[in-house]
């Protein structure tokens, strides 16, 4: 969807405004219209449901909204906007309203925690429900004191892409690639393989571990790596043809993808991850073990990217 907007999700809350923010700068990368969506409390709701069942004309037409006229100002004073943007007032949850009007949707953006929950929690559950049923790639943006993390601020502006060779869909490398050719920056694809087991030990004697005889430690290492970096570039081929500008970097790394991803994330402008259901779970409200890790502990926006249906496209 070419002419899709960029959708950011607004509460009021300053979780939201810097998701607002990313949005507004996204819209204008892309040329694309920015949709602000605001779901309305559920007092307005219920007054205007009130009001439509007793058709009293004396009562005013709807009440204040103070959310959409602060997110009005705010951007009033931006230094640029796109050339479209609207405002949306949405009714209903607000996982169900934005699910709906993602399916229209270029991507949404939204904080990583709003004004309800607990202040404790790194994710709120709305992010997490929309993150993981949405249609579209949604793009989680953390709060000032999660993305300012244990490093120094500073941002490389690349884009890394966490890969599984054999199972990450085409979609979520797309994305991460437009998204790099948007930016003018690199894709850095980061995948991760299995240590090796550790060699059985034999105890010969208290206290005395003799490891099997002709087994060197770390032995498989280098050939793992080897293994999945070739993997990488057979399944990178077909975006670096189509995206020849974009410079790729390659890592393959030992242990935990997650981790990985959650580290590279400090300095990185945007982390790419599939959102994998396990198969006995599909429509359910869950998502894949390291997107929920990634979501839950990165330092910078990280966006969730579902395989999108047949005919759309991430450009």
């Amino acid at each position: 969807m070419s002419n899709a907007p960029v959708v950011a999700a607004v509460d009021g809350s300053e979780h939201s405004l810097r998701a607002l923010e990313w949005a507004r700068t996204e819209a204008l990368r892309r040329t694309a219209a920015l949709v602000v969506a605001h779901v309305l409390p559920d007092s307005v709701q219920l007054y205007a449901a009130r009001r439509s069942s007793l058709a009293d004309p004396s009562q005013p037409d709807e009440q204040p909204d103070p959310v959409g006229e602060r997110v009005r100002d705010i951007l009033a004073g931006a230094a640029e906007l796109p050339a479209e943007v609207r405002y949306e007032s949405l009714e209903g949850s607000v996982p169900e309203a934005l699910r709906v009007i993602a399916e229209q949707a270029l991507m949404v953006v939204m904080g990583s925690r709003g004004r309800g929950g607990f202040a404790a929690l790194l994710l709120g559950s709305n992010s997490r429900a929309v993150a993981s049923s949405a249609v579209c790639p949604v793009v989680v943006v953390p709060h000032a004191e999660r993305s300012a993390g244990d490093g120094d601020g500073s941002s490389s502006g690349r884009v890394v892409l966490g890969l599984h060779a054999a199972e990450t869909a085409d979609d979520v490398v797309a994305f991460a690639f437009a998204e790099a050719a948007a930016r003018g920056t690199t894709v850095q694809v980061v995948s991760a393989y299995a240590i090796p087991p550790a060699p059985v030990m034999v105890v010969d004697a208290p206290f005395q571990v003799i490891p099997p005889e002709g087994l060197a430690d770390d032995g498989n290492a280098v050939p793992a790596e080897r293994e999945m970096l070739r993997s990488q570039t057979e399944r990178l081929a077909p975006f670096r043809a189509r995206w020849p500008q974009v410079p790729v970097e390659q890592a393959a790394v030992p242990g935990d993808a997650a981790e990985r991803l959650v580290t590279a994330s400090r300095s990185a402008d945007l982390v790419v991850v599939g959102r994998h259901h396990p198969r006995r779970s599909v429509g359910s409200l869950m998502i894949g073990s390291v997107a929920h890790a990634v979501l839950h502990h990165a330092h910078g926006p990280v966006a969730v990217v579902p395989t999108l249906p047949d005919g759309e496209d991430t450009d």
